[in-house]
């Protein structure tokens, strides 16, 4: 494979997590054709985390570099006339320029989001919006797909971006393969859990998605591969195969970590008894919710109920909002909630 050159451009302030994002997904592999270089103004940079970074890079490795990455940092920061031109000259070159969380605001103050749709960090969003007029802001994905500009929402949402670059370069096995290492979501349906109750499609996203919005509507119905794929207007084996490559897993394993999801924020969320939760969810009775409990968590519904709740802040609720880990891995011990500290 020909080298494909990834500049991920460190600015002062950058936030740590969301360097490490491409700098771990892009990292030279022997599968993938990337050629990963960290690259800043000046070699010392200052992170929000009180530390400083060491980049080997300079703008001109960036203005050199087939894709350039811009993590997140902090926004009020001004940005030196020579980070901006260099941006602004690799969007007019035609390379492909991305930003992670804040790292929009950097791509804007160059103009290389001008009529473009973009996306940032829910808490940066309102500011974002009335600083760049000429930006089209989608506030409930997790990424926007431009073409050659790519953006993401807050922080884990780089990962989901990332992946999909990976995707959209060199295939399905290639991204799963590298998510798995990650132990992170090949894909993840919906936007940003602070403002969106339900999914909604991310931008140039495959056409399933369609149908994984629909089944997590209807977690408590009977959810076949049939009925999957009758929704999807394919025959069961097409629609096997298309959702696999789509998001690493069988339909039906799928809806299986879509009804433990939500089996765990109505524990988390409501007093609702694990009977009631096992039917709402699609599981039908408590004894099956336990085993898949224990299969999957290591836990019982009601140990897992006081170990992320607690008793003062559940109330009953009569439609809780469609559960955001429908994507996790199975085994991820992490709780779903709260949204905004398990997906950024």
């Amino acid at each position: 494979m020909a080298a494909h050159r990834v500049a991920v451009l460190a600015l002062d302030g950058v936030t740590p997590l969301d360097l490490a994002i491409p700098t771990q997904i892009f990292t030279t592999r022997p599968e993938t054709p990337y050629e990963m270089t960290l690259c800043a103004l000046d070699t010392k940079v200052a992170t929000t985390a009180g530390f400083a970074l060491l980049a080997e890079g300079g703008l001109e490795q960036v203005r050199t570099a087939d894709t350039v990455i811009v993590p997140g940092f902090e926004p009020l920061l001004s940005l030196p006339d020579a980070v901006l031109d260099t941006l602004a000259e690799a969007r007019d070159r035609g390379r492909r320029v991305v930003s992670i969380c804040t790292g929009a605001f950097a791509l804007a103050a160059a103009g290389v989001l001008d009529g473009l749709h973009a996306t940032t960090h829910w808490k940066h969003i309102d500011e974002f919006e009335r600083s760049f007029p000429a930006v089209t802001v989608d506030r409930d994905v997790l990424y926007v797909d431009e073409g050659d500009v790519l953006t993401s929402a807050g922080v884990c949402c780089g990962i989901d971006l990332c992946v999909h670059i990976v995707r959209r370069d060199l295939g399905a096995e290639v991204a799963n393969r590298i998510a798995r290492g990650l132990v992170a979501a090949p894909h993840r349906d919906g936007g940003q859990a602070q403002y969106v109750p339900a999914p909604v499609a991310v931008a140039g996203e495959a056409s399933l998605s369609g149908t994984r919005g629909w089944a997590l509507q209807r977690l408590g119905e009977p959810l076949t591969l049939r009925v999957l794929a009758r929704h999807a207007g394919l025959s069961q084996r097409t629609f096997m195969r298309r959702f696999t490559e789509e998001t690493g897993t069988t339909p039906l394993q799928w809806v299986l970590n879509a009804r433990l999801g939500r089996a765990r924020e109505l524990l988390e969320t409501t007093d609702l008894s694990v009977d009631q939760v096992a039917r709402d969810c699609g599981l039908g009775t408590a004894a099956n919710l336990r085993l898949h409990f224990r299969r999957t968590l290591d836990t019982t519904p009601t140990a897992y109920r006081r170990t992320f709740t607690h008793s003062t802040s559940r109330s009953p609720v009569s439609s809780p909002a469609v559960p955001r880990t429908d994507q996790l891995p199975p085994g991820c011990p992490g709780p779903p909630a709260p949204a905004a500290a398990t997906w950024g």
